[in-house]
């Protein structure tokens, strides 16, 4: 299909789409009570647990249920009321799919925290939203006893896998005093549900109050980036195979509003895998459970494209869709899973405060790779500038997300605002947030034919020599080299241009391991391949954009959604500048 009739369909579906949010929604009834209280679809698989060790286990919607409303009672015996915190400090697992339901059909708020969380990251959370219950197993309970005493509003921790400390309430040990039964509580789809805090890249994390309602603002993204078309919410075993399966954190909006809660929404399987990421463990994880759509950071599918580059001839696989966020995937990415694996990866685009908003469905309409692709049916997007106006076609500006469709409505994927900052959530919009454009933070441009071009984070984007530089078409095209297994690019302050392009470069391992044998790896190693690398981007790129410094790291900083903290680079480079410019004379200063 040619792009210019697919932009046509794509035209006639988006006008076309309109919002039916009814007034009261429940996110555990929509994913979890309404599957359960279908004799034939309550047998069927609702999560599928897996880890290092031990054989994988089945558990069927009315189990979930079940086990959800025995929660649901023991935590209205420990105080919960409605609109109270409770934070969910779980890896992927059965239980945690069961603390969701739980924590949500009480009208009470799920504050989803990862596992990978220190002491002080945790404490910060916890007091901030005065989280009255944190539910918890063995590997992360130790971290919030460490803090307990320290947030005032935490009255209990229960360890939904036992008793570890004499302070943790055991839950096996209650658990069969609890009834199967649990009334829901009555929600409308405006009350929060759901307090996600964002990565933190500048200045503390912000809580940001996720409705009821946004997963409904979430499916149409979910199925056009999944290809899950033929889905009868209704229906939900009908004539369909698909298994969900992605390393995504379930404590992340990535993990939870892109993969646990749209599978159970439409009655399917998800995997939950416990153990640690790796390339290997990924392809036997989806050939063992015959995984048929997954999401996967473009950070994950350069580390499986680099260690099985034809995967097919070592693994059975099933898939038939691959979404994928959080980077620009890159050309070389996308045709690996295009010729190696089968799928046309879709990349999408969206935040914590509004998920799920631009992407590419390889079904629908043509996917151009290295596109993060077009506004999901049901969203209004747009590039605008600093003073909110769009901006024309080839001119990169701010990614914006408008409160209404096209039609006038509210759009629902929207956040009710960022947990007792109400000045910061002002300032995420351009006017009345009720009818104005919310900003994201991040610079695209918008091509012809509506699809757009990642440049970036605001603060990512630079400029060198006086050349705006965006560093992840410098990355891509880095990648492609077979030494290089993962890149990121910051500005190096320099006295006479302002900033050089400087790249960081994480070696493949055969590669890596050839530098360690070097004795003098500088000269023997870096310094040819540092050439190497120059001359492969300036034969592919701007002659500006090469990097004229590489230096060469055995990992990038990142966060725990797997997205590079270009950031931290770059207050390096800063840093190290001012310590250059501390040790000159005053006459050699700049």
């Amino acid at each position: 299909m040619k792009v210019s009739q697919a932009r046509d369909a794509y035209e006639a579906l988006h006008a076309s789409f309109g919002w039916r949010v009814p007034t009261s929604f429940n996110m555990a009834e929509a994913c979890c009570r309404r599957w359960a209280a279908r004799r034939r679809c309550a047998t069927q698989t609702a999560v599928i647990e897996d880890g290092p060790g031990r054989p994988p286990r089945a558990y069927s919607y009315g189990t979930l249920a079940e086990e959800a409303c025995r929660l649901s009672h023991a935590l209205r015996l420990l105080g919960v009321r409605r609109g109270d915190r409770v934070a969910i400090v779980l890896p992927q697992r059965f239980e945690t799919a069961v603390a969701y339901m739980a924590v949500l059909q009480m009208g009470a708020v799920a504050m989803p925290l990862s596992q990978l969380f220190g002491p002080e990251a945790l404490e910060y959370r916890l007091q901030d939203s005065a989280a009255v219950v944190a539910l918890v197993d063995e590997a992360t309970g130790p971290a919030v006893l460490q803090v307990r005493g320290r947030c005032p509003a935490l009255r209990h921790v229960v360890g939904l896998t036992g008793a570890f400390d004499t302070d943790v309430v055991d839950w096996p040990h209650a658990r069969p005093g609890m009834r199967k039964q649990f009334e829901l509580v009555h929600t409308l789809a405006d009350d929060p549900a759901v307090l996600i805090y964002t990565s933190g890249t500048t200045g503390n994390p912000k809580g940001a109050l996720i409705p009821h309602r946004a997963l409904i603002g979430n499916l149409t993204g979910f199925v056009c980036s999944q290809n899950w078309f033929g889905f009868d919410p209704e229906r939900p075993q009908s004539g369909s195979d698909a298994v969900f399966w992605s390393p995504a954190d379930w404590a992340w909006t990535g993990g939870l509003m892109d993969a646990l809660l749209p599978t159970l929404y439409f009655g399917r399987p998800i995997v939950a895998w416990s153990g640690r990421f790796a390339p290997e463990v990924a392809f036997e994880l989806m050939q063992r459970h015959g995984v048929t759509h997954t999401f996967l950071f473009p950070t994950a599918l350069k580390a499986m494209m680099k260690a099985f580059p034809e995967p097919r001839r070592h693994y059975r696989l099933r898939l038939r869709a691959i979404m994928s966020a959080g980077e620009a995937v890159g050309d070389a990415v996308f045709d690996y899973c295009r010729q190696q694996l089968g799928v046309t990866v879709n990349e999408m685009f969206g935040q914590t405060e509004i998920n799920y908003v631009v992407g590419n469905c390889a079904l629908m309409w043509p996917a151009k790779p290295g596109s993060m692709g077009k506004a999901y049916p049901g969203h209004r997007v747009a590039v605008i500038d600093e003073a909110g106006q769009e901006c024309p076609v080839g001119v990169p500006g701010e990614v914006a997300v408008h409160r209404r469709d096209v039609h006038g409505d509210l759009d629902p994927i929207f956040f009710l605002g960022y947990w007792n900052n109400e000045a910061a959530t002002r300032a995420k919009f351009t006017g009345d947030p009720l009818d104005s454009w919310c900003r994201t933070g991040d610079m695209a441009v918008r091509d012809e034919d509506g699809y757009l071009w990642y440049q970036g984070r605001a603060d990512d984007v630079f400029k060198a020599a006086g050349y705006r530089i965006g560093p992840s078409e410098i990355e891509n095209c880095l990648v492609k080299h077979p030494a290089v297994a993962n890149a990121a690019v910051v500005p190096k302050p320099d006295e006479q241009r302002g900033a050089l392009v400087k790249a960081y470069v994480v070696l493949a391992p055969d590669h890596a391991q050839r530098r360690a044998l070097c004795v003098d790896p500088a000269r023997e190693f870096d310094a040819p391949l540092v050439a190497e690398l120059q001359a492969h981007v300036k034969g592919r790129l701007a002659p500006y954009e090469y990097p004229k410094e590489i230096e060469f790291i055995d990992a990038l900083p990142m966060t725990t959604t797997g997205k590079v903290q270009r950031r931290v680079l770059r207050l390096q480079e800063e840093e190290r500048y001012r310590q250059r410019q501390s040790s000159l004379a005053p006459s050699e200063r700049a």
